[in-house]
C-alpha cells in the first residue's frame, strides 16, 4: 500500500508551474510524455508532490521547486574575506547581499588576496556536495606572473562560469545552471558545459586547475 502523501502536497503540474516550467497545460503534458520523475519514480497525471521536500527531474534534469532555495554567483573582489562576518571589522561577503531576504552562505572559499567566482546557496545539500573531493567538482583558475603568483583569479566552479559579472556583484543563476551543478555532483543528467582538460601547471594569463578547495 503506497505511504501517504505529506499534507504539503499539490498536483504536480501545479508544482512544476511555480518552477518555471510552463503553464500548467504544458506541465501537464510533460507528465503524460513521461519526462518527470519524483524521487526516483516516473509520474503519471494526478500525482501530487511536496515542493520543498519532493526531489523532481524532467528529462533526467533535476527541477529545484523550493521557491525559498537561492542559489548565486559573486564576483569576490581581492582583500574580501571569504566569510560571511568578520571580527576584525575587515570586508566580507555579506557586505555584498545586504540585499537579499534569505540568509546565504558561502560554497568553499577563496583567499583574501584571490578573487573571482564564489558561489552563495541557502541549500545545504548542494554546498555539501560542491565542496566534498568526493564529488570531484572541478575549479578553473587565472593565474597572472608565474612563480609567486601575483595575481589569481577563479574563473569557473564545475559549468558555472564567471563570465562578465563584476567584482562585487552577484547574480541569481537560472535553471539550467542549478540543474547543471545538481548534474555535476552526480544527479541528473550530465553537464554538457564540462571543463576542458588543462595542464599540471599555470603559466602567466594562462587558465589552469588549481587545487579544490
Amino acid at each position: 500500500m503506497p505511504s501517504p502523501e505529506p499534507a504539503a502536497a499539490e498536483r504536480l503540474q501545479k508544482v512544476l508551474a511555480a518552477a518555471g516550467l510552463g503553464s500548467r497545460r504544458a506541465c501537464e503534458e510533460l507528465i503524460a510524455a513521461g519526462r518527470v520523475t519524483v524521487d526516483g519514480r516516473v509520474a503519471t497525471l494526478g500525482d501530487r508532490a511536496d515542493p520543498v521536500h519532493a526531489e523532481i527531474h524532467v528529462d533526467g534534469a533535476r527541477v529545484v521547486t523550493d521557491t525559498t532555495l537561492v542559489y548565486l554567483a559573486m564576483n569576490k573582489p581581492r582583500g574580501v574575506v571569504s566569510t560571511m562576518d568578520d571580527e576584525r571589522g575587515r570586508a566580507a561577503l555579506a557586505d555584498y547581499v545586504a540585499d537579499l531576504s534569505q540568509r546565504v552562505y558561502h560554497v568553499g572559499r577563496l583567499d583574501a588576496d584571490s578573487e573571482g567566482l564564489l558561489l552563495l546557496t541557502n541549500d545545504g545539500t548542494l554546498a555539501h556536495r560542491l565542496m566534498h573531493p568526493s564529488f570531484g567538482v572541478s575549479k578553473t583558475y587565472l593565474a597572472e606572473v608565474g612563480y609567486p603568483v601575483s595575481r589569481l583569479v577563479r574563473t569557473a566552479i564545475g559549468p558555472i562560469k564567471l563570465g562578465g559579472l563584476k567584482p562585487g556583484r552577484h547574480r541569481r543563476l537560472n535553471k539550467a545552471e542549478v540543474a547543471a551543478l545538481f548534474a555535476a555532483v552526480g544527479e541528473g543528467k550530465v553537464s554538457q558545459a564540462a571543463d576542458h582538460p588543462a595542464g599540471s601547471r599555470a603559466r602567466p594569463g594562462s587558465r589552469a586547475r588549481a587545487p579544490r578547495r
